[in-house]
């Protein structure tokens, strides 16, 4: 499966400002898709790569250039930013 980013779009996530990280991925030239409810609701925005399945929460517009450099492009997930519901080892 070719590595995207879902970028949730459900009502709680729209209210923390999911529809201008979703902008934010696009303008860096990212595969990224709109979804609907990743099922944390409370902790948005929300982002989710695909295929190897890393949770980014409470993503600001500003990370993404970072999530687009660091994670897609060179494959290493920017370990402070995962959720550390789904990575408990992640230094936060």
């Amino acid at each position: 499966m070719k590595q995207c980013v879902l970028v949730c779009q459900n009502t709680s996530c729209r209210q923390y400002g999911s529809a201008q990280v979703l902008r934010a991925f696009q303008q860096a030239n990212v595969e990224v898709r709109r979804s609907g409810c990743l099922g944390q609701c409370g902790n948005g925005p929300m982002v989710l790569v695909l295929p190897d399945e890393f949770w980014y929460d409470r993503v600001s517009p500003s990370q993404v250039p970072m999530i687009a450099e660091q994670h897609r492009q060179q494959g290493c997930p920017v370990r402070p930013w995962l959720y550390p519901k789904f990575h408990p080892d992640s230094a936060r």
